[in-house]
């Protein structure tokens, strides 16, 4: 394995190589990731753009005793159903193509992993997964600062995560943008002793692929650019 992995850093990919290849990885190896890719990632991620240049982010990484402790807490508050969201997000509110997309994604998640519908307790073992970052080693925490209403802010931190996860791939690495992590931002700030002022919207769980896991068996499609893109002469 660690063959396989050296050759993947050595591996210089396209850019639409890169974009092809990445994808949100469930299932990761406790392989360390060295500190100097970690780093060349990281300053991967502070080119993205931002209105006014204002690269409103202060990133957090966590790893080791860290991490464990996170993890448990967010597995004790989500059992416990203490939600302590910075922002409102309801999947109720989909509709359309948008709802058709993320039953999709449901499906083929826990298909994934051998649970069927019904099956109330594998499927929470699978939710619960969430909060065990997917065995990831690593997890990213990309705070905001709060301008106005926070659209804008709010897609700087979207372009950063995903450059942030573009880098990931070009190392031979993989990542998963996590919203679920985004309920709990006021407990996670406690444990990471972030100030009240910075809020949080998603966390990146990252490592190398553990291409056995059940969650990576699978990868979604998109649908063609004709169905979402409209040009205007």
């Amino acid at each position: 394995m660690e063959a396989d992995i050296s050759k993947t850093q050595q591996s210089n990919f396209t850019f639409q190589e890169v974009l092809r290849l990445r994808k949100s990885c469930r299932g990761f190896l406790e392989t360390k990731v060295p500190n100097d890719i970690i780093t060349s990632v990281l300053e991967d991620a502070h080119l993205a753009p931002s209105n006014c240049n204002t690269q409103p982010w202060e990133t957090h990484i966590i790893s080791g005793d860290k991490l464990r402790e996170l993890s448990e807490a967010l597995l004790r508050e989500n059992n416990a159903q203490r939600f302590t969201p910075d922002f409102s997000f309801d999947t109720d509110e989909y509709h359309g193509r948008y709802k058709e997309r993320y039953f999709n994604l449901a499906k083929t998640h826990y298909e994934g992993f051998g649970i069927k519908r019904e099956d109330q307790e594998g499927r929470k073992e699978v939710s619960d997964l969430n909060y065990k970052f997917f065995n990831a080693p690593y997890l990213a925490i990309p705070f905001m600062p709060s301008f106005g209403d926070n659209v804008r802010v709010g897609g700087d931190i979207g372009m950063y995560g995903q450059t942030f996860l573009l880098s990931l791939t070009a190392h031979g690495l993989a990542g998963i943008p996590q919203t679920a992590l985004g309920f709990f931002a006021e407990t996670i700030r406690g444990i990471l002793n972030v100030p009240e002022e910075l809020k949080m919207l998603f966390g990146i769980s990252f490592g190398y692929a553990d291409p056995t896991a059940p969650g990576n068996s699978f990868k979604l499609g998109r649908d063609p650019i004709g169905s979402n893109v409209i040009f205007h002469q």
